[in-house]
């Protein structure tokens, strides 16, 4: 007699065979394109012939407002992406980039919307190609914003352009908010959760099937992300199980990779949020006790567009400060269990990884109130709902107050040096005190040490990872892509720009972030930079090496943060803007950094399961 444990183990065995994506999804398309076009920047899909653009002053052709995936509207909301209808009429014009997907902004008190709805056939992607390129690597990023917010708006041509045009780049839009993140019982019975994540996957699928068309290696594609678009790699890299090998792709970016709780998809949290954005778009419970005709599920799908925006805005808005109402989950399937746990257990994609943080990740996301050890617990409670008071212990425990105490002229903060005096426990360019801690608890528990984690997870198994700080004064959370992309603001100098853009493009190009002695140093080096960063170390528990990108040398100046952090930072910093800008790219040890933050992430670690992450 067969028993239920391996009838229900046969079944979940079965369930995770089917859920594996399907290797080759644009095949049919593939079949009906031709190679027979008119010009050097056409491209033939199959389903769409589009027209791209030969830019002379980057070298590069650009295709802008690629579909890579059906509109998912209508009976395709909340579901898995599907393959795109034939539109062989006419040319398609590449020229612009297509429609955003519809937003939703984080919490904090007086958020304004931008008022732009967008639109949900927004699955879009965007190409930069050298002319004349062939099997060249490739390079797919991903925008943050939170699961919420974002666009493909990036131009790879400057990146592109510094590495002597030595790859491909692509960027992809994903489903937002409520439209790619709606999680619940009732939508996983009835659709999908994590859709967002699935678009990815999907977008990295179309990139195999089509992407030598564009001069590109399917073989050696690089995944990258900031923030969330890191968080997203992160998940990509552990989706599966760690079962997909080098399919899809062989290296991995994660810049500040974003680690907000992840609730399984029928949890409390998850499923009290379908509720509330059913509420908000007209579809209130009653239909999911049988007192309609229609399910909830069913009444979503028959609302508008704007409806659905604006109830998913009311649910994030609702949330606590600096968060986002709709996150990836758990599923059992694509994401089957937290980051924490897979990436412990090494369980991941691809083969080699770069993981890098700012220095000042949690600021922006910390409300500004806090003035007492007092005020602290209480936010502690908020932000983390699991924790006993033994968890609150430990954790004040791991950051200690010192007697650096909160200032209102502003004169005691400053930018760490991360070796040696205060550190980013209680002292920052926008804090001290109590207020401080809470930045510091926030940002390592959400960026910090999940770079950390992702980095050492890939040193076994014939894998490396790769470890970076960038600690350019004012390193807040999000203003990295602005260095590697452009435009760079003024204080970060030329020689930072091109060594950040050569650290992204080696590795890109052969796995290894590595720079010469040159680039390290810069046209103005005093000689600080390291000529070892010629042999990057991996980053291993027994040794954890990071660079840390910082400059000296420069001029003084003043900047408001109100305005760049939307007003949740009232307060001046000082930058320090050119002439004299040098690098200062150091190797250092990552787990005494910062008065020991090895052992936070250690701490955090211990506590993933409750936080949960």
């Amino acid at each position: 007699m067969i028993s239920l444990p391996f009838l229900l183990a046969l079944a979940t065995t079965l369930q995770r065979a089917v859920a594996v994506p399907h290797v080759k999804p644009f095949a049919q398309w593939k079949r009906q394109s031709s190679t027979n076009v008119t010009s050097s920047t056409q491209v033939d899909l199959g389903y769409e012939v589009y027209e791209g653009v030969a830019n002379a002053s980057t070298g590069l052709n650009t295709f802008k407002g690629i579909r890579y995936a059906a509109a998912p509207t209508g009976t395709l909301r909340w579901q898995a992406p599907q393959s795109p209808e034939s539109n062989r009429s006419n040319v398609i014009s590449a020229a612009k980039p297509g429609p955003t997907c519809p937003q939703s902004s984080r919490a904090r008190p007086g958020a304004v919307t931008s008022g732009v709805t967008g639109s949900e056939d927004c699955l879009f992607l965007n190409v930069y190609a050298p002319q004349n390129a062939s099997d060249l690597p490739v390079l797919v990023y991903i925008h943050g914003g939170g699961y919420g917010q974002g666009s493909a708006a990036a131009d790879m041509s400057g990146i592109i352009n510094a590495n002597n045009d030595s790859f491909v780049g692509v960027v992809i839009q994903y489903r937002l908010g409520a439209f790619g993140f709606l999680a619940g019982d009732e939508v996983h019975r009835n659709g999908v959760t994590n859709a967002g994540i699935l678009d990815q996957l999907f977008a990295l699928q179309w990139v195999q099937a089509y992407i030598e068309l564009f001069g590109g290696d399917p073989t050696r594609v690089t995944i990258s992300g900031e923030s969330a678009g890191a968080g997203s790699v992160m998940l990509l890299d552990i989706a599966y199980g760690g079962t997909l090998g080098t399919s899809l792709f062989v290296n991995s970016i994660t810049a500040s990779p974003y680690l907000p709780q992840q609730y399984h998809y029928k949890d409390w949290v998850p499923s009290q949020s379908y509720y509330a954005f059913a509420i908000a778009a007209g579809c209130p419970p009653r239909w999911a006790y049988g007192n309609s005709s229609q399910t909830v599920f069913e009444c979503l799908i028959s609302q508008s567009t704007e409806s659905l925006q604006s109830a998913s805005e009311l649910v994030s808005q609702s949330g606590t400060f600096g968060s986002w109402g709709f996150l990836p989950v758990t599923d059992d399937v694509f994401i089957q269990s937290t980051p924490s746990k897979a990436l412990l257990e090494r369980k991941v994609n691809g083969l080699n990884q770069l993981s890098g943080n700012n220095a000042q990740e949690g600021d922006i996301f910390t409300t500004q109130n806090i003035t007492t050890e007092n005020d602290l617990v209480d936010w502690i409670h908020l932000v983390f709902p699991l924790f006993t008071q033994d968890d609150v212990a430990k954790l004040l425990y791991y950051y200690a107050s010192s007697n650096i105490s909160d200032s209102s002229d502003g004169l005691n903060e400053f930018a760490t040096e991360g070796t040696i005096g205060p550190t980013i426990v209680n002292v920052s360019q926008t804090a001290t005190g109590q207020q401080q801690r809470a930045q510091a608890i926030y940002g390592e528990s959400t960026f910090v040490c999940p770079s950390y984690w992702i980095a050492e997870a890939y040193n076994a198994r014939g894998r490396t990872g790769y470890k970076y700080q960038y600690s350019v004064p004012i390193a807040l959370h999000g203003v990295d892509p602005n260095i590697y992309f452009g435009p760079a603001p003024a204080n970060v100098g030329p020689d930072m720009v091109l060594a950040f853009r050569r650290i992204w493009g080696n590795f890109i190009t052969t796995g290894n972030p590595s720079i010469s002695a040159s680039v390290a140093s810069g046209s103005n080096s005093n000689g600080t930079s390291q000529s070892s960063l010629e042999d990057w170390p991996v980053f291993a528990l027994w040794d954890p090496r990071m660079v840390n990108l910082n400059q000296t040398g420069g001029s003084p100046q003043s900047m408001s943060l109100a305005n760049s952090t939307s007003g949740v930072l009232n307060v001046n910093a000082t930058v320090y803007i050119g002439p004299g800008q040098t690098n200062d790219i150091t190797l250092v040890d990552a787990y005494s950094w910062e008065g020991g933050r090895g052992k936070r992430c250690d701490f955090w670690m211990s506590v993933a399961g409750i936080v949960p992450a």
